[in-house]
């Protein structure tokens, strides 16, 4: 495919050292990339010149203080340009998705009461409604339940509209799911929310390696991702809209700052980890670069993700044309090739008769990385009525993944398949 030839696969592999190791000389196939993708040396790089060049904590006078308040700033500054937030003081940095969840969703509680309404989805990680859960069981609040259409794998406009009231203050969506792969589409979806009075609150974990995210066209209140999925440190990011979080009073130390984002980032920052964060940001943008885009990083970053999502979605029909050839497979997520925009490249599946674990298991053994189970995508295994302790097989492609790993890996899929379905002497 021209849109594979193009892409400078090699070029990619070579950032990141982990794709060339071997496990007695066996090969690495890593396609576990919705749990975590691996990082560039650039990153690597990053995080230990910060810890060994710039180690020390925030407010001082000297070199080592004022050149961590650089990477500090810089990590900031980085994402903003890769969610196109109008602001530094929107980005708020923290431990990871669902901590800040969790503290965000704790904040937003201090302006709700008791009969006040919060929707969730069934389509969400946990990490999306566990802490809304909590919090309307704390308070008092009514949780309503938003499933997802099993004929289009999205979130349907007119499901949430029927479940919206005048007492809805908070909408908790899903952009991308990390099992079926479905994109939502999110600037509709939030639309609606907002024009019934709802605050928005967007989980982007997923969706953030795969697509490029624009908070200002959105529309959305609040959206969170994870670095780590995104060939970054382990770390979190949430973007809160200024005219909404200025207005927040979070839990936080009498004596820190009431200054934005710092009221919302407890305690002293990974700073190491927020000198890796802006190198990963720097190096979508150097391969934005590599593709003839030369003005801004964030110019930069979105032709990266032009580039990429194209070599992607060239994978991801690999894939998924090899899978639907077994008998008794059923991928869960769409399948049609001409909806591949609707699907970041996740690819979730089950087996007549065949537990998830069993397969994943054997395909391990081969050096290919994959999981199996729900994944935290609870409410999903749930609304399609699979086991959660068995959940799924999930494979997850990333930008740096081969044609020729995906066929390796069906090969084993099929091979394997075949192999558990044999009656045992």
């Amino acid at each position: 495919m021209e849109a594979m030839a193009d892409f400078p696969i090699e070029a990619v592999r070579g950032k990141f050292p982990a794709l060339a190791l071997t496990d007695d000389g066996r090969r690495r196939i890593y396609l576990d990339n919705p749990a975590g993708t691996q990082v560039p040396q650039a990153v690597a790089d990053a995080v230990s010149r910060c810890l060994l060049n710039t180690n020390a904590n925030l407010g001082g006078f000297f070199e080592t203080t004022v050149a961590a308040q650089q990477a500090v700033d810089d990590a900031h500054a980085a994402m903003a340009d890769f969610l196109n937030a109008p602001s530094v003081e929107e980005i708020v940095i923290g431990a990871n998705m669902t901590t800040l969840t969790y503290h965000m969703s704790r904040t937003l509680g201090r302006t709700m009461k008791a009969g006040d309404e919060i929707i969730v989805t069934r389509m969400d990680h946990e990490g999306n409604v566990s802490p809304w859960l909590q919090l309307a069981e704390d308070l008092g609040l009514v949780v309503r339940f938003l499933p997802f259409d099993e004929r289009s794998w999205q979130v349907e406009e007119g499901a949430l509209k029927a479940l919206l009231s005048q007492k809805t203050r908070l909408v908790a969506l899903n952009y991308a799911s990390n099992l079926t792969g479905s994109i939502n589409r999110m600037q509709t979806l939030t639309a609606i929310a907002r024009q019934a009075g709802a605050l928005v609150y967007v989980d982007a974990v997923q969706f953030a390696p795969h697509g490029l995210i624009d908070v200002q066209s959105l529309g959305c209140d609040f959206l969170v991702c994870s670095a780590y999925k995104f060939f970054g440190p382990h770390m979190g990011i949430l973007w809160g809209r200024r005219d909404v979080i200025d207005g927040l009073k979070p839990y936080k130390c009498r004596c820190s700052s009431n200054a934005l984002p710092e009221r919302f980032e407890l305690g002293t920052p990974q700073i190491e980890l927020m000198a890796g964060l802006t190198a990963a940001i720097d190096y979508f943008a150097d391969l934005g670069a590599a593709a003839g885009e030369g003005t801004s990083r964030r110019k930069r970053i979105a032709k990266a993700f032009e580039v990429s999502i194209a070599y992607e979605n060239a994978l991801a029909w690999q894939l998924i044309e090899g899978l639907s050839d077994i008998e008794g497979l059923t991928i869960r997520g769409i399948t049609d090739p001409e909806r591949l925009a609707e699907r970041v490249p996740t690819v979730s599946f089950t087996v007549d008769g065949i537990a998830p674990e069993t397969i994943v298991r054997q395909m391990n053994s081969e050096n290919i990385f994959l999981w199996s189970g729900h994944n935290y995508a609870w409410e999903i295994v749930h609304q399609l009525g699979i086991p959660a302790e068995q959940g799924v097989v999930r494979i997850g492609i990333a930008h740096y993944n081969t044609a020729a790993e995906i066929e390796e890996t069906l090969e084993s899929a099929h091979r394997v398949i075949a192999m558990l379905r044999q009656p045992r002497a």
